[in-house]
């Protein structure tokens, strides 16, 4: 084991690194899963630079968070001995790189390494890659490690691959990694007082009053520093304005804020400090003094929106696990107390784990990655692959994207792409630009729109204009603008322009809408209707703006941001779009039609000739002399997609299709038609529109003779069999008949018992392959008995029945054997029973 400075002798680490030398130069792959604080992510890397197998290699450590690898490098480079990543310790993230020829360790994120190989799908000159954290089952590191390990099959079965976490599922892994060795540390850890609320908080926005309240209380009755989490920006900033006036240096701690202001959270403090963090500070990152750990219970975690295909940042309980790995960060050096803004017995039903993104997310981004790679997903090794539905709705994209071709294969388009290292979105807008001013202005846009809004406020207004100016340092919204998010968006704006190979500053110059337009095409918007600021947008759904917003009079729109509230979509950031851009755009996806559609409001088929983009109406005109057949078919197919409810449907017509359902049982499907609403549906082309011609409007429906109809479909032999088989009504005795009802579960007739008189049993429908029962009626017409063996009825049940019916109707006939009696004759001027 190489020397190394005196800071990393107490690591607990230390133990477990003879098994873990020993198992990484005995097979390529290990896993190692020490507690927080056990030193794993800052020595384990710089003892591996020193083994054999690595020689001249690069062990590559990856990080999910940048806050976490700024933290990391910057911590290994300390401890052999060099002011800052660089030398032999280096850092690379998407906005800073700090890499020479003499680095041995280099720290990267995720999506660095995806890129890295991408463009080197080699890895030449990487001895191992480490991943960090690796329970978090980020979507980028769960790619990252399927490729790796694709890559180390084909090519490079000398690369080394180590897991690395605290509450990793070891067994999980080490079956992904080739059932490779476990190495645990068991770490040092002080003990940790767990308290619990004894309520729960009803919404996460009372979060930041409580949040406040708890910290307060926790400064007065414990010492030590305090480390919150809250779910994001937003809570943070407000529980920040709650503690104002409080004994401590108040500090936020988000993956968004300008390095020294991260610094400042992570650095030893002469005062008492209060760090409010996201979930950024649960695993890696060590923040010095904390004693108190106060756990909100939150998170931010992607969540796929089925309706938009989008995946939108959901607020949502931690995991157990989670709750664990905070409270934990109370006992690194000292006893602490972990304080939970929840109860116990909520805590019990908390999930035992956070589901992995792979499974929540919009996979768009990994789909093109794939393609680039040449891979489908289940040819590749993940712990939970991708879901199938996922996949396919990215795919979908990224043939609008012009990423994918008709076959799935990855287009030049694609790989230029997979190349730029940002959303697939952002990358075909960002290659949507052809000039020098129109790339430095997709650059701005991707910046932008894969930042932090600059201008806060859920109402705030929706241009994109207005953003782009904050960026370059004009307009007048600065005042209110968020200073750290415009940092953030400059130097993603340069890195942006760097890739796309834009010289110096130009000035942005386009039509921010055309541009966007390519990495937006169902986000496409066209008014609806007369009132302002109701769209629709070209993937089908309804979007809106406030009507006093400036782009709510625009004809079209080219969306970037929606704010979704469940079934409400609020339009956040659009540009406008001229039809011309448009057009120029997308020529194939225009299309000019003449035909019927149903219109809700008339409650009627209306003709008309039409421009469309995609489902997007842009131009309409009325057809006056239309085609009959045309409305008709049209009507037919508004009374299908509106379930049939709009048909007149009487007992007589419900009685036909049972009548026909029975027959289908008795002789067989493939002899009768199906009559049952579902297959109604499917077929009203066939059965009701020809029945349609002249009429155009809902209404006029009710004149139809639907009985009529629906025995249109059977030919003369068949209703005379039908008729005949079951037919609609059965003779009884005196000349009287009685309804069959066969919508019943039992074709049933209805009678009273007088009628019945001189009847010995029930006639036998279709042949005795239907069955019929009889409901035996008082003279009030109440049942007083149902039977479908009336013989058996009359020689047994009737007795008891007759005994009751002669004290309630004495005036009426009820004889002992009804079967031979002579039964009511029917009244003059009155028709059957």
């Amino acid at each position: 084991m190489p020397d190394l400075p005196d800071p990393t002798i107490g690591l607990p680490v230390r133990e477990a690194l003879p098994a873990l030398l020993s198992a990484l130069r005995e097979g390529p792959n290990a896993v190692l899963v020490a507690p927080p604080g056990a030193g794993k992510t800052t020595l384990v890397p710089l003892v591996l630079r020193d083994e054999p197998w690595a020689a001249d290699g690069k062990i590559l450590v990856l990080e999910p968070r940048r806050v976490a690898a700024r933290a990391a490098a910057r911590r290994m480079a300390d401890l052999v001995g060099e002011d800052a990543p660089g030398g032999t310790v280096g850092l690379a993230t998407r906005l800073d790189r700090a890499v020479s020829a003499a680095t041995r360790v280099e720290v990267v994120t995720e999506g660095l390494l995806v890129r890295r190989l991408q463009s080197d799908p080699g890895l030449e000159g990487v001895a191992a890659v480490l991943f960090d954290e690796a329970h978090e089952r980020n979507l980028d590191t769960d790619l990252a490690l399927a490729l790796c390990l694709d890559l180390q099959r084909a090519l490079r079965p000398e690369l080394r691959l180590l897991a690395m976490s605290a509450t990793i599922d070891g067994a999980a892994f080490a079956r992904l990694l080739g059932d490779c060795p476990v190495v645990e540390s068991l770490g040092r850890a002080f003990p940790v007082a767990v308290e619990h609320r004894p309520r729960d908080l009803t919404d996460p926005r009372d979060l930041p009053e409580a949040m406040a309240g708890a910290i307060r209380a926790a400064l007065s009755a414990h010492g030590g520093d305090v480390l919150a989490f809250l779910p994001g920006w937003g809570e943070i900033r407000r529980t920040t304005e709650r503690l104002s006036g409080v004994a401590a240096e108040v500090l936020p701690l988000h993956g968004k804020m300008p390095p020294a202001e991260q610094d400042r959270a992570l650095n030893p403090s002469t005062r008492r400090k209060v760090v409010l963090a996201t979930s950024i500070a649960e695993t890696s990152l060590t923040v010095p003094g904390v004693r108190i750990v106060v756990d909100g219970g939150f998170r931010r975690a992607p969540r796929l929106d089925p309706a938009t295909g989008l995946s939108r940042l959901a607020t949502v309980r931690v995991s157990r696990a989670a709750a664990e790995q905070r409270a934990g960060r109370a006992g690194r050096t000292a006893p602490g107390v972990a304080i939970r803004l929840w109860t116990a017995a909520l805590h019990r039903g908390l999930a035992p784990q956070d589901r992995p993104e792979i499974l929540e997310a919009e996979l768009s981004g990994l789909a093109l990655d794939l393609a680039a790679w040449g891979a489908e997903p289940e040819a590749l090794s993940f712990l939970d692959p991708p879901p199938a539905g996922a996949v396919a709705a990215a795919r979908a994209l990224l043939r609008d994207l012009d990423a994918l071709d008709a076959g799935g294969a990855i287009t030049p388009t694609g790989r230029r792409m997979a190349r730029l290292g940002a959303h697939p979105r952002l990358a075909r807008t960002m290659l949507a630009a052809e000039t020098e001013g129109e790339r430095a202005l997709a650059a701005d846009l991707a910046a932008l729109l894969e930042e932090r809004d600059p201008i806060r406020g859920r109402e705030a207004p929706s241009s994109i204009a207005l953003r782009l100016d904050l960026i370059r340092g004009r307009g007048n919204g600065g005042a209110d603008a968020d200073r750290g998010a415009l940092h953030r968006i400059g130097r993603a704006a340069a890195l942006h322009r760097r890739r796309l190979g834009v010289r110096g500053d130009p000035e942005p110059e386009g039509d921010a809408g055309a541009l966007l337009a390519a990495g937006f095409p169902d986000r496409i918007a066209a008014k609806r209707g007369v009132m302002d600021g109701a769209f629709r947008l070209a993937g089908g759904m309804g979007a809106r703006l406030p009507a006093t917003d400036p782009l709510a009079k625009s004809p079209l729109l080219a969306v970037a941001d929606l704010d979704l509230r469940g079934t409400d979509a609020r339009i956040r950031m659009a540009a406008p779009l001229g039809r011309e851009a448009l057009e120029a755009r997308f020529p194939d996806r225009f299309v000019r039609e003449e035909g019927a559609a149903f219109d809700a409001r008339a409650g009627g088929v209306l003709a008309r000739r039409r421009l469309r983009f995609g489902p997007l109406v842009l131009e309409e005109e009325p057809i006056p002399a239309a085609d009959p057949a045309v409305l008709a078919s049209a009507l037919a197919a508004a009374v299908a997609e509106r379930g049939l409810r709009d048909l007149p449907w009487k007992d007589a017509a419900r009685q036909v299709q049972a009548r026909v359902g029975w027959m289908r049982k008795a002789e067989g499907e493939a002899v009768w038609p199906d009559l049952a609403d579902g297959a109604l549906a499917a077929t009203v082309q066939d059965w009701l529109a020809p029945h349609l011609h002249g009429r155009t409007r809902l209404s006029e429906l009710a004149a139809l003779d639907l009985p009529a109809i629906l025995l249109g479909a059977l030919d003369w032999d068949a209703r005379r069999r039908l008729d005949a088989a079951l037919p609609a009504r059965v003779p009884l005795p005196a000349g009287r008949s009685a309804a069959v009802d066969y919508a019943r579960e039992v074709p049933t007739l209805e009678a009273r018992a007088q009628h019945l008189y001189g009847m010995a049993a029930l006639p036998p429908l279709a042949r005795g392959r239907v069955p019929l029962q009889a409901a035996v009626l008082s003279p009030a017409g109440r049942p007083v008995a149902v039977t479908g063996d009336l013989a058996g009825f009359w020689r047994g049940g009737w007795a008891e029945v007759r005994k009751e019916m002669r004290g309630r109707y004495p005036k009426h006939a009820w004889p002992d054997d009804p079967a031979t009696a002579a039964a009511e004759m029917p009244r003059t001027g009155r028709g059957g029973g």
